[in-house]
């Protein structure tokens, strides 16, 4: 809650100290002073007053006598309220507050670590240090990851924000995948089982269905929440213009909208920028990015003169991460030479640098890490207290322009149909 200090020259919101200065317009400038070499930030009077969440914040009105419209308003929202803990973002419109890191669970099971006593000693690592969000999908070790996760989350789930994903296939089946009603209310009882749960905080398409109309999917999904089963519903890898479709579906038709996208995004995949970033700000849509560490090689791990280690993703995943792309790789390992000099002369390591790069994106809600280990896991930690420089990130669009790729397109997450049937694209 709020209270002035002793001098009167402050607010307090939870443990977090703010400096409040002249008045602009409606809005005013407030420097959170616990950041280093913060810059102010303008939040409405009346948000302001409510002391329960900082709503609407922008780094400097157009106009100091006007107030900003909504669309001016840079996320993501500060959430200052209720628990009073500050490292909490609100995912978009939902309400669900949301850790800046967000453990993914992709490498849990046959797909990565087969000890399941181990992965589950990673999830509570991981709650104890903070992360309150966790992330799966059901195709993860095509539902391994799901039942280490809900055995994890025995007697902790009230901890947890736990969002999952569907659509991805399960097997050879053609009933087994995909966005229809069919499938849907097939497959969240299916995760609802493995994860041991009566409910889904954040249920997400995982990819595009292009045989699936997305009024069957929303009507579908707005069911599931009516029922209780699914709290709020996102996507995952959807390009931009499907998005915009998606909410303009649910608007006219009276359906569960969408609350957030999950994309690709990190220094050397900046695709989001372009347009998906742009979209979830302007329909208000939490945003959740997955590998900010581009597959290991902003962890600093892979080597010019050495093999990649047996065990990461350059090995068993090589294509994704364009690491058996000779041309490719040999410019990664250029950029990443560059990055980890700008992360030693910051006093950083290159991993923290790489994250506290995705969270620095005023769209960007938290970041999904996948560590294999309880090594691994540690390594990422401190990360969502990183505060870049703006002189920092201009060095870094420097090396990777904003908007671009430095690999192939299977770091986009999702490739479009008209770009893979060649049918698609003649008479």
């Amino acid at each position: 809650m709020m209270s002035r200090d002793a001098e009167g020259s402050g607010l307090r919101f939870g443990w977090t100290r703010v400096r409040v200065d002249a008045v602009v317009g409606s809005y005013r400038p407030v420097v959170f002073e616990h950041e280093p070499a913060s810059r102010p930030a303008y939040v409405n009077v009346s948000d302001v007053m409510s002391g329960f969440q900082v709503l609407s914040m922008c780094p400097q009105p157009k106009d100091p006598g006007i107030a900003l419209p909504p669309d001016h308003i840079g996320r993501p929202r500060a959430h200052v309220g209720g628990s009073g803990n500050v490292n909490h973002r609100t995912l978009g419109r939902t309400g669900i507050p949301v850790s800046p890191l967000t453990l993914g669970t992709l490498m849990f099971g046959a797909w990565g670590n087969t000890d399941h006593d181990e992965c589950v000693r990673i999830v509570h690592a991981a709650l104890d240090a903070g992360i309150t969000t966790i992330d799966t999908a059901d195709v993860y070790s095509f539902g391994e990851s799901e039942e280490i996760v809900g055995r994890a989350l025995k007697g902790r789930r009230d901890e947890v924000v736990l969002a999952t994903k569907f659509g991805s296939p399960m097997d050879d089946s053609p009933h087994r995948r995909g966005n229809s009603r069919r499938w849907i209310v097939r497959a969240v009882e299916d995760s609802l089982r493995r994860l041991d749960t009566d409910y889904i905080d954040l249920y997400q398409v995982h990819r595009p269905d292009p045989d699936t109309d997305v009024d069957e999917t929303l009507g579908a999904l707005s069911d599931l929440v009516r029922q209780g089963k699914v709290r709020a519903v996102g996507t995952s890898n959807f390009p931009a213009e499907e998005l915009v479709e998606a909410q303009w579906a649910a608007e006219r038709r009276g359906r569960e909208r969408f609350g957030s996208e999950q994309p690709s995004y990190s220094i050397m995949a900046r695709h989001a920028e372009a347009a998906v970033l742009p979209v979830a700000e302007r329909y208000d849509l939490g945003v959740m990015v997955w590998s900010p560490l581009n597959g290991g090689w902003l962890t600093g791990k892979y080597r010019r003169d050495a093999p990649p280690p047996a065990d990461s993703r350059a090995t068993r995943n090589a294509e994704h991460f364009d690491y058996r792309a000779e041309h490719v790789r040999a410019t990664k390992f250029d950029l990443t030479e560059k990055l980890t000099a700008l992360a030693d002369e910051a006093g950083l390591p290159l991993m923290h640098l790489a994250l506290g790069f995705v969270l620095s994106h005023r769209a960007v809600s938290s970041a999904v890490i996948g560590p294999r280990t309880l090594e691994q896991l540690a390594g990422h930690l401190g990360a969502e207290r990183v505060r870049l420089t703006p002189d920092l990130l201009d060095a870094i669009d420097e090396l990777v322009p904003p908007g671009t790729n430095v690999g192939g397109p299977a770091e986009i997450g999702h490739v479009p149909h008209v770009l893979t049937d060649a049918a698609l694209r003649r008479r």
